[in-house]
């Protein structure tokens, strides 16, 4: 094969000057393929084709053993992306082979996300964090002014009430699923950013409404603006970051779903006690523009797949070659139609049938539900049976705040340690089962917070010991988020965005469901016992299933991957078949012109030489 020296060393930067014009035009099709013509040109580009897809094609069709051996092998050993090729480095290994494929310059190159500055990357890490605690920000901003909203409303019903609450996160229930798909087909960066704008739209239209039904209408498209942060923010963490350093940037990722909630609703206290309610609305609307104009400025674009597509295209303007490439642009054998189907069935597939995300989501999902439970019953507690104002019902909201930020920094530092630790006795070989033993403290703070604050409310203690009992559920709050995200990552870097997709989606439907009913239950059977049974649910999910997990759940974990990996292989199997019958029409096509092409010249020159001896 013609070798040249590979596009990727090129820097896909504007040029400037002659001598730019110079160096990039030697990457035209001619300097690659000197003394050829068209068609021998095509002919070339089919064979290469084929020799990767058909090494690609062998790789997807493992026996079971097979897949349970790649299985047992570090993380960091598989495809980190949503795409999840069977080639490691997004194509680097057919540098030799293709002269016209766009990858990275090398394992080191500066512009793999993987491979950023600190700073860069840490960069694009707040701007993840801030849109991710824009949207639960944005869910509970009316909490405690829904009283006031359903007095101008004269909405007496408190299903419909807490439903206003509860039903933007109902949003992100249904629609997370189709987000995926969108950050494949076109990146993280625009769809975070368009949908920061749309809820931006909807949050405006909550602000004006007139009615309970236009409120509910406006607080479900407002949701859908704020599903993808939720839903792909985890994905921008595992874009930048490896095993060993995602620890501190997941627990600043976390902090979006926990303290996001209890600062709006904070805040909403003291503006509905001083202003009005609709208030709450523009101040968060005015909040959502500032994060929106700074995410527009400084987000990157962090998915892998997409950088390179990015790579290629300013790459065939630059060098007017139009057949260079990266390899998801020509190896990708998934339609549109079958990216959504997948996004939208793997979640749940995983969801009932993998034990770990149903044991583990339903643990965060039980937990997630009682933090709304919490936000929502605050205004009838405090305001109700403490007697306190709007503004000090919502500055109550402190307690949750300084269990998040002790949370935060105890977490980050402990769960850390931990599996460091346990990865050095190790061997140096880090496992997803080091990051459950602190989950077990995560079910004991989090069930004993319920515990003394629904039996401090109901025995009508000092306010102060309800407030210590909220302190300590959201300081075990923490380490719920922390632990299990980073679990569903490592433990299946190929499939981590279904896995966090299926939990999102689990947790959302019990933050939208239980404050429904909560309310009413509380006044049946008091707050003693209402947070009791929710405290005994946290404990029967947040410990026997993550001890299990922790000391016998690798053969558990191996075993149900496989499985997952093996209906992958199936539908990968049958995307690169579709790929390489498009291939060979190609081969044949070009095959076709080529020999066309010799058989005209042998014609001409058979002519030529029968006039030449008829002259002669």
């Amino acid at each position: 094969m013609h070798r040249v020296t590979t596009v990727s060393e090129l820097n896909p930067n504007p040029i400037q000057g002659e001598e730019d014009d110079a160096q990039y035009q030697k990457f035209s099709e001619k300097s690659i393929y000197p003394d050829m013509d068209a068609e021998q040109i095509a002919l070339q580009r089919t064979k290469t084709r084929a020799t990767i897809l058909t090494t690609l094609s062998e790789r997807v069709n493992p026996e079971t053993d097979d897949i349970e051996k790649h299985i047992s092998k570090s993380p960091d050993d598989e495809p980190q992306n949503e795409e999840g090729l069977p080639t490691k480095d997004d194509g680097l290994e057919f540098q030799g082979v293709d002269p016209e494929l766009v990858t990275w310059s090398g394992p080191d190159d500066p512009e793999n996300p993987r491979n950023w500055s600190s700073l860069r990357k840490w960069n694009s890490c707040a701007v993840a964090a801030w849109y991710t605690l824009l949207g639960p920000f944005a869910s509970t901003m009316l909490s405690p002014a829904v009283s006031y909203i359903s007095e101008d409303f004269h909405n007496e019903n408190s299903v419909l009430q807490s439903l206003m609450v509860s039903i933007f996160l109902l949003a992100w229930a249904l629609f997370s699923p189709l987000i995926a798909p969108l950050s494949e087909m076109y990146g993280r960066r625009p769809v975070m950013n368009i949908s920061v704008w749309f809820l931006l739209c909807f949050n405006i239209g909550c602000a004006l409404a007139q009615n309970t039904a236009q409120m509910c209408v406006f607080r479900l498209l407002a949701g859908v603006g704020a599903c993808a942060p939720i839903s792909i923010g985890a994905g921008v963490i595992g874009d930048l970051f490896d095993n060993n350093d995602r620890g501190k940037a997941m627990s600043i990722y976390s902090l979006g779903p926990t303290m996001g909630p209890s600062i709006s609703s904070l805040i909403a206290g003291f503006i509905v006690s001083n202003v009005s309610w609709r208030w709450c609305f523009w101040v968060l609307v005015i909040f959502n523009g500032v994060i929106g104009i700074y995410g527009g400025v400084c987000l990157e674009e962090t998915y892998a797949p997409q950088l390179l597509k990015n790579k290629a295209k300013k790459l065939r303007k630059l060098t007017g070659n139009e057949n260079l490439h990266c390899i998801y642009e020509v190896a990708t054998g998934e339609t549109i139609a079958g990216k959504f189907e997948a996004n939208l069935t793997r979640p749940i597939l995983m969801l009932l049938t993998h034990p770990m995300v149903f044991g583990l989501g339903t643990f965060m999902a039980i937990a997630y539900g009682c933090l709304y439970i919490l936000i929502t019953t605050f205004p009838e507690n405090w305001g109700g049976r403490y007697g306190f104002s709007s503004g000090i019902v919502g500055l109550m909201y402190v307690t949750m705040i300084i269990g998040y930020g002790v949370g935060i920094v105890v977490t980050q530092f402990t769960a850390d340690h931990i599996y460091y630790k346990l990865t050095e006795k190790n061997g140096g070989v880090p496992k997803p089962e080091y990051r459950m033993p602190y989950l077990f403290f995560a079910a004991l703070c989090t069930s004993g917070g319920l515990f003394w604050y629904g039996w401090g409310a109901e025995k009508h203690m000092h306010w102060l010991f309800p407030a210590v009992g909220c302190v300590i559920f959201s300081f075990g709050l923490v380490p719920v988020f922390f632990c299990i995200q980073n679990y569903l990552i490592d433990m299946s870097p190929r499939f981590a965005a279904s896995a966090i997709a299926a939990a999102s989606i689990f947790r959302s439907f019990f933050g939208f469901s239980f404050p429904l009913f909560a309310p009413i239950m509380f006044r049946a059977i008091g707050y003693g016992w209402g947070s009791s049974i929710f405290a005994f649910l946290m404990i029967a999910t947040g410990i026997p299933f993550p001890m299990f997990v922790a000391f016998y759940g690798e053969k558990l974990r191996i075993w149900a991957n496989a499985r997952t990996e093996k209906q992958q292989a199936k539908r990968d199997k049958k995307n690169f078949a579709r790929l390489q019958r498009q291939q060979k029409k190609q081969a044949d096509t070009a095959a076709s012109n080529y020999n066309a092409k010799l058989k005209n010249e042998h014609m001409n020159s058979a002519s030529g030489q029968t006039t030449s001896t008829a002259s002669a």
